[in-house]
């Protein structure tokens, strides 16, 4: 036994102490339950932190969710409004119709004083052609006047043209003496408001009863005094024909149509409306313009009053065949216009 033990022991060499061998971590059985404690801590820790964030999440994705829905649904009725403007305008050309409605109002405003004259030639035009009637010319009646043998009974001067007026002398005479009073300056439009002196009055009485109402008279010295000349003339010729007559004014400038303008509205009592193509006082700087209208004038059966201005230098022969006109003929040392000095 005691050899048996002996055997058994080991050298002393065998009796070194070894180093002890690392522990081998405990296999995981389904069985070990040494690490369920810590997992149920960590657990329970982050469930109430979860609990409390989840509902104020859920709240802010509904929110969000709901302002998609409402900005998508928007989205949607404008692009269905869209739709529909844009098959209305290929269908029934809204804008269309009404850009072009806006063009026409202002191009017919802007046409509407420039036409009004055509508008009232076209109304008075004769749709039925009349039959022309040559008339033979006065240097042939001469001629076969003075062939032929006197008769008696015919040897009956024509009228003077100085003698136009004379049925009217008591009226012309009568009227000039009231312009020599007091002015009347609440007298109704077309009535002198001014008074003149007799240096008017008996340029105005050559030019009735000497002239026939046709001729140049010398100029008052300056365009007001003409002005207003004209104005008692106007006023005169207004009682003798009524509305049958149109004054025509030949001025060769804006700024002095405007003086003419001006001072016959102070002296007769007249408003803007009274100076036009339609009114009863029409501008003209070009005399071809104041002839076709003074055409048309006596194709309608009126009368047209032409007045010059001094500052014309000349006055054309078309004018002179109207039976009504007077100009002004400025003296050798009258101050004109600035522009016409240089």
């Amino acid at each position: 036994m005691e050899s048996t033990a002996a055997d058994a022991m080991p050298d002393d060499t065998d009796l070194t102490p070894q180093a002890p061998e690392p522990e081998q971590p405990p296999a995981e059985t389904s069985g070990d339950t040494s690490a369920e404690p810590a997992n149920t801590t960590s657990t329970t820790s982050t469930e109430p932190a979860a609990a409390e964030a989840n509902p104020v999440m859920e709240l802010a994705l509904k929110d969000l969710q709901d302002r998609r829905d409402a900005l998508e649904a928007e989205i949607n009725a404008l692009s269905s409004r869209k739709q529909q403007f844009e098959t209305e305008l290929k269908a029934n050309f809204a804008g269309q119709s009404d850009a072009i409605a806006r063009r026409v109002k202002g191009f017919q405003e802007y046409l509407g004083g420039a036409l009004q004259d055509l508008v009232q030639s076209v109304e008075n035009l004769e749709l039925v052609v009349q039959p022309m009637v040559v008339q033979p010319s006065p240097l042939d009646q001469a001629a076969d006047n003075a062939a032929a043998p006197d008769k008696p009974g015919d040897n009956t001067p024509p009228p003077a043209v100085a003698d136009t007026f004379r049925p009217d002398e008591e009226l012309i005479r009568q009227t000039l003496e009231r312009f020599l009073k007091q002015p009347d300056v609440y007298a109704d439009p077309w009535n002198l408001r001014r008074s003149i002196d007799a240096r008017d009055t008996a340029l105005l009485e050559d030019w009735f009863f000497n002239q026939g109402g046709r001729g140049a008279q010398p100029s008052r010295g300056t365009r007001p005094r003409n002005i207003l000349v004209s104005a008692a003339l106007i006023a005169m010729i207004g009682e003798l024909y009524g509305d049958q007559f149109q004054c025509l004014v030949l001025a060769g400038g804006p700024e002095r149509l405007g003086e003419w303008r001006r001072g016959l509205q102070d002296a007769l009592g007249l408003g803007r409306e009274d100076f036009g193509p339609s009114s009863g006082i029409v501008l003209f700087e070009r005399p071809e313009a104041l002839v076709e209208r003074a055409d048309r004038l006596e194709e309608r059966g009126e009368v047209p009053l032409i007045l010059i201005d001094a500052a014309e230098r000349s006055v054309d022969i078309p004018v002179l065949q109207f039976p009504l006109w007077l100009a002004f003929a400025a003296g050798p040392g009258e101050r004109l216009d600035d522009d016409d000095l240089l």
